[in-house]
Order: structure tokens, then sequence, then C-alpha cells
């Protein structure tokens, strides 16, 4: 009789310093997981180094005369191959500087650097305090209805230029400590009880180089790819710029540390979908929260979740299955055996937990990674039976209000230190996926009262996904408004609430400059000015949504157009790509809502399908992915009936002219678009697209 007993062992670890940490990693033991944050040819992933992406060979391996690839080589999925051509690599480095030794003065430098600790938290979103600001403002240009409300934002004289994948230096560090995940896979064997053969293996994910720590004296270094004293300065430029409070949400896992282990027993084949969703998923989560917090979504997320959460885990295993499945292209038993079986755990630690009525920030944490963790995996046809979204968030609201979250985050007598990361997710959802239907977020007092707040408007929705609070809780009551207009609120009501929307829109305006690439002087991912020009995308789409509650609305109609304009050459200063530093599939629901209206003669339709093509095989799975699907449909839809003759809806049979004293009315046409939303009804589609 033969039996084995499988062993996890996962260690995140936020590195003190860029020495620490590479005094830590052991190459006999540890294998160095390119993060996808990576981009450019494959031999400069292999040497962790920059690359400009030149074709047919880029800068680096054609000054060193290194074999520059692009399409993923065989060497690359093996550990031994890939550390023997790592050695062959640097055996040609060697020859070349020895070779280059003979006819040039090799030139070393001493850097001393010292770096002060980053800025605390410095700045304060503004307030509905500022509303009564007397600083001159813009009027926004609107829709052009027969009401004549302006709501389409200043045209800025800003030229907008085009964000390419080269133009950019790639994220060479973080102002935040770079992070380290171990899993560690341990095997024994037994024979009658008595333990034989014992194997244990461990790969690391790990981030991109750092630069030395504080005060450390480096040796001498050639010029190539090493740090100077420019470089260095800017970096403590950047690190005065940034002030995001690194410890704003209360993960409900108690405090960061430094290091993290987590000890799960699964199956071999478990344990393969545990380590793709480390590798491949969990990197893709939240990506503009992992820009601001380097490493907190797996340490004080992610990780400590899959240990103490069971639920958690099988949602996470489910989910890894489906990514597996998608990116692969897989069909089968097996793999749609793995999701069921997971999800069906998962579903079933739920019900259990509400049965009994206890631990009921876990069931929260599962059932959100339930809603949340689809919008980035699986295709717009998967058929595998599921329970819809927002069934599940009727389970989100129950727990939230068990929990008394809303009241938490809105009493003034309880000022809190750290913001409930649960309450923050359930309001992006609620808020966005009220939209998906039609109808008033549940939580729309809450945000109501937040967004009135003098004192305390954030609830973290800039940190966690990049949009500003206030904005969010204006599309909240956007989503209000379009739910009293479907219960019959009269046109002149509902005009005069669109108004004041409008203007509450422009007043998040106030202060704000043109968008520009959020890159730092260094080439760094600069995550406040990323969240600006986020926010400005879901302004722009925010308007373009109120607009559409408009009686008499058209996409057709200049403003509408104008406003489509305005938020493609907002979308151009956003990163693009597949890299960590691209945010198109967080932006979801503004493509959606702009591109939903998008004329065929529109600017939106060709920028679109440029962002679809160079995300790749991203583009085709999780919520952008059908998104794409969607509005695709949309457009064939709207573009068939746009070329259709447009008939009024009642004319005069007589053929008489009206009289001259008659006031002239408007044409009543039929309706000359469909609405997203019909179309996701007519294709049976119940997706959350956000």
């Amino acid at each position: 009789m033969v039996a084995a007993t499988t062993t996890t062992t996962t260690t995140a670890t936020k590195a003190k310093s860029a020495s620490k940490a590479g005094a830590n990693a052991n190459p006999k033991q540890k294998t160095q997981m390119h993060r996808r944050s990576r981009t450019g040819c494959y031999t400069c992933r292999l040497r962790r180094k920059k690359c400009d992406e030149g074709t047919p060979m880029c800068t680096a391996c054609k000054h060193l005369g290194l074999n520059c690839e692009y399409k993923r080589p065989m060497w690359w999925s093996n550990n031994d191959m890939r550390r023997t051509k790592k050695d062959e690599i640097k055996m040609i480095i060697k020859r070349k500087k020895l070779s280059e030794k003979s006819t040039h003065t090799h030139t070393t430098h001493t850097i001393q650097t010292s770096v002060g600790s980053p800025p605390g938290l410095s700045h304060s979103l503004p307030t509905s305090a500022t509303f009564s600001d007397p600083l001159d403002r813009a009027r926004s240009a609107s829709i052009d209805s027969h009401f004549g409300f302006n709501f389409n934002s200043p045209q800025s004289s800003h030229e907008f230029g085009t964000f390419t994948p080269g133009m950019h230096p790639e994220f060479m560090f973080s102002p935040y400590s770079p992070y380290e995940i171990d899993v560690k896979t341990e095997r024994q064997m037994f024979i009658n009880d008595i333990p034989t053969l014992r194997e244990s293996t461990t790969s690391t994910f790990s981030t991109y180089a750092t630069p030395p720590p504080p005060g450390t004296v480096l040796g001498q270094f050639p010029l190539e790819g090493e740090w100077t004293e420019q470089v260095y300065s800017e970096r403590r430029e950047s690190l005065r710029e940034e002030t995001l409070n690194v410890n704003f949400f209360d993960f409900s896992h108690g405090p960061s540390t430094a290091s993290r282990q987590v000890a799960i027993e699964l199956d071999e084949g478990d344990q393969r979908l545990l380590d793709h969703f480390i590798q491949f998923v969990l990197p893709t989560i939240f990506p503009i929260l992992e820009s601001n917090q380097h490493g907190s979504v797996s340490s004080d997320l992610i990780l400590p979740a899959l240990q103490n959460n069971k639920g958690y885990l099988h949602c996470c295993l489910s989910i890894a299955a489906q990514h597996y499945k998608a990116a692969m292209g897989l069909q089968g038993d097996e793999i749609d055996g793995d999701i069921m079986r997971h999800r069906y755990a998962t579903i079933s630690a739920l019900c259990d937990a509400l049965n009994k009525d206890e631990n009921h920030q876990q069931i929260l944490e599962a059932a959100l990674g339930l809603i949340f963790f689809q919008c980035g995996v699986g295709r717009f046809d998967d058929s595998l039976p599921d329970i819809p979204w927002h069934q599940h968030f009727l389970a989100v609201v129950s727990l939230v209000q068990k929990l008394d979250l809303p009241r938490i985050v809105s009493d003034p007598t309880e000022p809190l230190t750290q913001t409930p990361f649960n309450m923050t997710l359930t309001a992006w959802i609620d808020i966005l996926g009220a939209t998906m239907q039609g109808c008033a977020p549940t939580f729309a007092h809450t945000y109501r009262e937040k967004h009135l707040s003098p004192t305390n408007p954030s609830l973290g929705l800039r940190e966690l996904m990049g949009c500003e609070d206030r904005v969010m809780y204006l599309i909240s009551e956007i989503a209000c408004l379009e739910a009293l207009k479907k219960d019959g609120m009269d046109d002149i009501t509902l005009c005069q609430h669109v108004h004041v929307l409008g203007d509450q829109i422009g007043l998040t305006e106030m202060g704000e400059g043109a968008p520009v690439l959020p890159f730092n002087a260094n080439g760094s991912l600069s995550p406040k000015q990323l969240t600006k020009n986020i926010t400005a995308a879901f302004r722009l789409a925010a308007r373009i949504y109120l607009c559409s509650l408009v009686p008499g609305f058209s996409p057709a109609q200049t403003s509408c157009v104008g406003l489509v304009e305005k938020l493609t050459s907002v979308l151009q200063h956003i990163p693009s790509g597949p890299s960590a530093n691209g945010f198109d599939r967080s932006l979801s629901w503004v493509y959606l809502i702009g591109g939903s209206v998008s004329q065929p003669t529109s600017s939106f339709r060709a920028f679109f399908e440029d962002r679809v093509a160079q995300l790749g095989d991203l583009a085709h799975f999780g919520s952008f992915g059908r998104v794409a699907c969607l509005l695709r449909e949309v457009w064939l839809q709207n573009d068939a009936l746009s070329q259709q003759p447009q008939q009024p809806a009642a004319s005069s049979s007589s053929g008489k002219s009206s009289s001259p004293q008659e006031a002239p009315q408007p044409p009543q046409r039929q309706q000359q678009f469909i609405h997203w939303r019909d179309v996701m009804h007519m294709k049976g589609w119940d997706y959350l697209l956000i």
C-alpha cells in the first residue's frame, strides 16, 4: 500500500531593500519567474534589463551581440535551460567587456546615495465643502437636445498625444518595497507507513530588480545598465510627488507583516491550479491598488485569505481553472470538472457558514471573490452553469449589513484609521453593478452621505480602482435618476435633476489640468497621475451616461460625438498593453459607456480595436473581452439601423402645411439607436462589466 502526502508552503516576503532581497535569493534553490510587468525581448527579460523593443533587434542585444528573441523561445519554459542560457549570455557579455577593455578605458563610478523616507499622506480629496469655491470654472457644453442643457466639459487647448508601449521605459522601481512569493512544495512517499523518498521544490515569483538601500556605497560598476546619480535623484523626486497612504485599507487579516507563511495541503492537480493562480491571476486582480501599494494585494489580502478561508481558497482555485481554460483555449471534461468542483465547494462553504450565522467577514470575502474575480477570467460564451452575479450580491448585501459596515464608514463620531477593504470593494460593485441593471445602488444613501461629508468623503475607491470617490458617488446618483425615470418621473423634473447632476460633475473638474502620460522623469509609473487620468475617463463616461437619460437623446448629436472624442483623447493617456503598466482591463465600464454611443466615423472605434490588439490574448476574456464582444454587436445593430430611412411616428394625412400661427413642433421620430442593455437582453447575457 502506497500513500503520498503533499504539503504546500507559500511565503510572501516584502524585502526591506534590494540588497536584502538579493542576498536571500539562492539560484540553486529558487527559480526567478519574470513578473508580468516585464515587456520587451526575452533576452532582456532573462537579464532583468530594460528593453527599448527595437526591431528587428533591441539596442541592448544589438550592442552586446546577443540573439534578440521576441517570440517565446523553448528555453523560457524550462528552469534548467533558462539558467544555462543565462550563463551563456553572461559569458558573451564578459567576452564583449574584455574586448572593449583593450581599446577603451574602463570607466567606473562610485555612487553614494541617501534617500529619505517617503512622505506621509499630505493631500486629501476635494470634498463637497469646496463646491462653493468662487473660482471661475468653464461651464460644460452638452447634449444638444431641445432642452438646451450643457454638460460637455470645456475643450482643452492642450494637444493630446498618443501613447505607445515603446514611448517610455518600463517601471524601473517602485516607491514601495518589492516582494517575493515563494511556493514550496514538499512530497514524501510512504510504503507500508515507512517514509521513503522525500522531494522538495521551491518556485519564486519575485518583482523586478530594485535600487540599493539608502546609504549604500556601490562598488565599481560600468556605465551601462547600472545606477547613476541622475537616476537616483529622479527617484527622490518621484517619492516626494507620490503621497499615497500605504496603510489605507483594513484587510481584516491583522496588521501587515514582512513575511507570511501559508501552509496548504493540496493534491497535485489542485497544486497546479494554485501555482497558476499565484503566477498568472493574482497579479491581474487589483492593478491600481498594486501600483499604489506594491505587494499588499498578495501579502495582506490574497495569501492570508487562502490559508484562513476555505471558501475563498476554493473560489480562487475555480477562478484559476477558468483562467487556465480561457488562456490555453482548452476544451474538455477534466478542466470543466475542476471549475465546477471548486465552484460547488465554494458555494457549499458559503451556505454552511450562512446557516451557522458565523464567520461573516470570511463569507463576505469569498462572496466578493465569486463576483469580482469573474470579471477577470472566462470567455463571453462560457456555457458552464453558474449563479448570476447579482444573486451572489444579495448575500453580500446581507453580510455587509450584519457587519454594520455602512454605518462604520459614515459615522462622523467614529473616525476610521483604516477603511474596511470589503466595504470599498462592495461599493465599487454596487455602483457600477446598478448601471448594469438600470436600478439604484443598494447603498446609495451611504454614498450620498459620504459625498456631502465635509470631513470624511473618501471610501477608498480611488486607492482601490483609480477613480476619485466623488465621481463614483455621482455615478450612483445618475443610476438612481435612471431608476426614477423608469418609474415614471416626468420629463421636466427629470431634466431638472440632469441639470443639477451635470453641474455637480463640473465641480469635480475644478483645479484639474489637461491629462498627461502618468510617468515620472525616470520612466517609472506615477500612481498619482494615473488616478487623475482614470478619474477623467470615468468623469466623461458619467457625462455620457447622464446625457443618455435626457428625452430625445441620440448618439449622433454633436455634443455626444464631442464627448466620445474627448473620452478617446483621455484614454490615450492611460497606458495600454498586457504588462503590469497596462490598465485597459480596469476600464471596461468606461469603454462600454463611451463605445456604445460611438458613431461609425468616430475615432473611438479604431482606438478601441488598437487597444484590443495591444492586449493580445488578454483581450478575449474577462470583462474586457465581454465588453469587446458586446460593443461589436451594438455597433453592428446600430449601424444597420442608422442606414434605414427614418419615418416620423405621426404625419399629416391632408398634406396641408401647418398654420403660420402654430408653433413649429419637432418631428417625433422612431428610436434611432439600440441601447447596449437591450442587446444584452436579446443575447441572454447577464454580465457584470466592471
